[in-house]
């Protein structure tokens, strides 16, 4: 009777780990006769050589094509003799040639490492010391071909392998060695393999020869005792989901045959392969219905897959499925027939394709084309194994086995490769509706949808914004309005990204790769987003091309710099003598983050938020300003060029009210970014406390005082300070809001500064000699008007302006307000808008000047212009506001944090201070 020898399993494993050491370290060297076949028969033969045993002799199985076992390869470079055997018996009977020309090899043991064929009786007992075999379960629980199937199907806790005697039964020998692992709940065979039994099983092998040869080798009988012999798996009958069975067992049937042969089902009447099994512990999703022959309930297409229904009503979630051949992810079932979108390569990733093809031809031994079918043409599933590792070592790129399951061919799979080295997990085709509209002498391109989990949507229910051009008072167009429905979805978009999409997978060094792609995206297109944020906000295009945009690329440049280089710390802490302790932190992103921007800088707000944001590793959910969205939604189409995986960026234009209120409310929003005024501040901030405790960081409103010395440079005082004011027509946060200047220079001072502010050029934002454009929208102009004329009333002498321009569009003149006192509205509030206050205060007295500055709620940002530097910083010290400017104004920097006090907010846009917005601090202490 001959041995049926039991590791005939069709799986996908991993290479083993490198530089073994055996654990005898003496022993008699054997000759040894390898039986096997596969990439783990190869690491074995190695490992063996490695420890001076003599390969006599490799029996495997015949080439496949032009492709040989690896074993074979492996011997033959050592000049080993092979032998490709296609069978050891004929007609049930021992061929007596084979049977012959193996003994004649002389060897001392024969291994069994991976073997599928039948070896004859008389193969196994010929050496002196017999034969080993390695067997994938923990005998004698599930003998036969499919052990490792069954131990997950079966939902034991424990798995691992045995290497026995081989004997004439079935699995039966003597137990020589066994290693055992837990079983993680959601393990597969795939991940079995790879975490243990591949690895470990190579060594185990190695360590059972070395037992032999030193002859401490035991030979422990098996006991009958929980034996059990389960049939093989490779009849479709048994390949079939029994759904009168609860979920859990569902679930473990379904990862006991993933990734092959797979567990199928009955989908919509045609026969459906399903992989990637999970109890799904989260409340039923709506989606797509299909139906599922002999399961209670329709089966469910949702955003993260296929939901099935256990007997007991549980859930069971489904990642992949594969209809007629050909796997796809659950969730896009129904959308098969979609075009895919065919890469433009750089040369680098051109490059990176040759080898691929290479790689390819190296596994497949066949000239590659592009419709070369990784599996058509014979490799199997150790030939995945070689794919995925010589991808690793050869372009630093970590792939799973699905991924080469859902992309079979060279084409998709090339397509497939280059997605993920940019970043990206789909290579979905970008389709959106598109505005076109011409303006600064090009045609501008931009969405006018909402941009949620990768893609552009109209809202629910289908509500529109007008976009007002503020230059002539046309509507550009009109943008989605984001009702509260279409926020939920877009936290659940941003929370599936951040707990299991690619963004959660990827390293850190891998999310600043990307946000510098996409800052180069965005300094490629930096010309169509100045001239699109001149278009909706009224911003000066030169001012918009160097700030709103310049700014904006060095944000994310910088930020992304900073990915890889969040640290947390070591702690001394006491000792729990007679043991010792250790404490570390670990800093980590808090989740999914709304962020609500403003309309004065509206693509440059949303960098310094989101850059910091997304390289600290969190997912976003951000509402642009209802006044000011088209650059924003332009971010989002560049965003998908860059490769950042749908549901990271979300971006939801709408109403303050609605979009905004549903934001700061949203249970799933564990971090609230604003900027704005402070009365939204103040309702944002009992929202997130009422809501769910979110953490806020707010920049609020300012009134920033700019006290100007005698001493100063006058000239240098004038322009700094005008620029202070007028700076982006002066929808500016942190703006001059009221100038303080010594009463012995007053008088020219302000001769100057109304000379100077008549020159000013109002104009067309995109005519070059434009130094003034248009207020951002019709509402803030006419509360421009009243302030002005609330000003003029309570005394204040209007010197220049103070009026709405006589054109079309939003213009307001440069203004002027002198004998400014410190009771009256202007001197106390706000105007966001181009009107320079001014009061006097008297020559020397610093305290009392510092005294009436800080006599206000707000504490943004402050300035002083003196050659004194004594006195200079004694006014930083004194002065209560979160940035001080000293013979300089508007002087901001990426690298440098930026927020206010007091009723200006908390917390810090820019420099590292803004990584710790977006961060939590984690404490573990150890005890050893």
């Amino acid at each position: 009777m001959s041995l049926r020898a039991r590791a005939a399993w069709a799986v996908v494993v991993l290479r083993p780990r490198r530089h073994f050491s055996s654990s005898a370290t003496t022993f008699n060297r054997l000759k040894v006769a390898i039986i096997g076949q596969s990439t783990f028969a190869a690491e074995v033969y190695k490992l063996l050589r490695k420890d001076g045993h003599k390969i006599v002799g490799v029996f495997t199985v015949p080439d496949k094509g032009n492709r040989e076992d690896p074993l074979a390869s492996t011997a033959a470079a050592d000049d080993i003799p092979v032998f490709k055997v296609k069978a050891w018996r004929k007609a049930g009977l021992p061929i007596p040639e084979m049977v012959e020309q193996y003994k004649n090899i002389g060897a001392d043991l024969n291994v069994l490492p991976f073997c599928k064929q039948f070896i004859p009786m008389q193969v196994i007992n010929y050496p002196a010391l017999k034969s080993i075999c390695y067997h994938p379960s923990i005998l004698p629980k599930h003998r036969g071909v499919s052990a490792i199937s069954w131990t997950l199907i079966n939902g034991d806790k424990q798995a691992g392998f045995s290497i026995f005697w081989a004997d004439d039964g079935l699995d039966t020998g003597p137990i020589l060695l066994q290693r055992s692992c837990p079983v993680e709940p959601n393990d597969t065979v795939d991940s079995l393999y790879n975490r243990f039994l591949y690895p470990e099983g190579i060594k185990a092998m190695a360590e059972a020869v070395n037992l032999v040869a030193n002859g401490s080798a035991p030979k422990i009988p098996q006991k009958e005792e929980g034996a059990s012999y389960e049939p093989s798996l490779g009849k479709v009958d048994l390949q079939q989901v029994d759904w009168s069975l609860p979920a859990e067992k569902i679930h473990n049937f379904i990862r006991g045959l993933d990734s092959s042969p797979g567990a199928w089902v009955v989908m919509n009447g045609k026969q459906t392969k399903v992989y990637g099994s999970t109890l799904w512990e989260k409340p039923t999703v709506d989606g797509q219905e299909v139906e599922i022959s002999g399961m209670s309930g329709k089966g469910i297409i949702h955003p993260d897959g296929l939901l099935l229904h256990g007997s007991d009503s549980k859930l069971v979630n489904i990642k992949r499925i594969s209809i007629d051949g050909k796997m796809i992810a659950a969730s896009n079932y129904g959308q098969e027939g979609k075009a895919e979108e065919q890469l433009d390569y750089t040369e680098e990733e051109r490059n990176t394709v040759k080898k691929l093809a290479c790689i390819w031809n190296g596994i497949l031994n066949i000239n590659v084309e592009d419709n070369t079918d990784f599996f058509a043409s014979g490799a199997g599933s150790m030939d995945v194994v070689r794919l995925v590792e010589e991808v690793k070592d050869k372009l630093n790129l970590v792939i799973q086995n699905e991924d080469l399951f859902m992309a079979t061919t060279f084409k998709d799979f090339a397509q497939l490769v280059i997605t993920k080295c940019r970043g990206g997990s789909e290579t979905k085709k970008l389709m959106h509706k598109s505005i076109d509209v011409f303006a600064n002498n090009m045609t501008l391109h931009f969405p006018n949808q909402l941009f949620i989990n990768g893609e552009f949507v109209d809202a629910v229910p289908n509500t529109t914004l007008d976009s007002i051009n503020p230059h002539d008072e046309s509507v550009i167009c009109k943008v989605q309005c984001a009702s509260k429905d279409d926020v939920n979805k877009a936290v659940q978009a941003a929370k599936r990204a951040f707990e299991d999409g690619e963004w959660s997978k990827i390293s850190a060094r891998e999310r600043g790769h990307l946000l510098f792609r996409l800052a180069d995206l965005m300094d490629a297109h930096r010309e169509e987003l100045a001239s699109i944020e001149s278009l909706d906000s009224g911003a000066v295009y030169t001012l918009a091309l160097k700030t709103h945009v310049g700014m904006s690329i060095e944000t994310w440049r910088y930020f992304a710099g900073w990915c890889d280089k969040i640290q947390g710390s070591t702690i001394p802490i006491s000792h729990a003598r007679p043991n010792r302790n250790l404490t570390i932190t670990k800093k980590e992103p808090i989740g999914v983050c709304g962020l609500v921007t403003p309309w004065n800088y509206p693509l440059m707000m949303l960098s310094w938020k989101m850059a910091s944001c997304l390289a600290a590793g969190n997912t976003v959910v951000m509402k642009p300003a209802q006044v000011s969205p088209l650059s924003a939604l332009k971010f989002a189409e560049l965003s998908l060029l860059a490769g950042i995986p749908p549901g990271v960026i979300n971006i939801l234009p709408g109403k303050g009210s609605e979009t905004g209120n549903a934001i700061a409310n949203h249970p799933d929003i564990r971090k609230l970014g604003f900027t704005g005024s402070t009365s939204v501040g103040q309702v944002i901030m009992r929202s997130c406390a009422d809501s769910n405790v979110k953490k806020v960081s707010l920049e609020l409103g300012g009134k920033s005082p700019l006290i100007i010395f005698n001493d100063c440079d006058l000239d240098r005082a004038v322009r700094m300070a005008m620029s202070g004011v007028f700076f982006n027509k002066g929808e500016n946060c942190i703006a001059a809001g009221r100038l303080f200047v010594d009463s012995s220079i007053h008088d020219e001072f302000v001769e100057r500064v109304v000379k100077e502010t008549k020159k000013m050029v109002m104009g067309d934002p995109f005519n070059r000699s434009t130094e003034h454009g248009p207020q951002n929208h019709k509402a803030h102009l006419d509360k421009l008007v009243e302030f002005c004329n609330l000003g003029i009333k309570e005394g204040a002498t209007l010197l220049c302006g103070g009026k709405r321009a006589d054109r079309k569009g939003f213009y307001f003149q440069p203004t002027v307000f002198t004998d400014v006192e410190d009771h009256m509205y202007i001197a106390q509030e706000e105007s966001f808008g181009p009107v320079m206050v001014i009061s006097k205060f008297a020559s020397g007295n610093v305290d009392a000047v510092i005294k009436r500055a800080n006599n206000t709620e707000y504490g943004l940002a402050s300035g002083v212009f003196t050659r004194d530097i004594n006195r200079a910083l004694y006014i930083a010290e004194k002065i209560d506001a979160g940035t001080v400017f000293i013979n300089t104004y508007n002087k901001t920097d990426v690298a440098a944090p930026f927020g206010g006090f007091k009723q200006s907010g908390f917390g810090k846009d820019l420099g590292k201070a803004a990584l710790d917005e977006y961060l939590k601090t984690k404490c573990i202490t150890f005890e050893y």
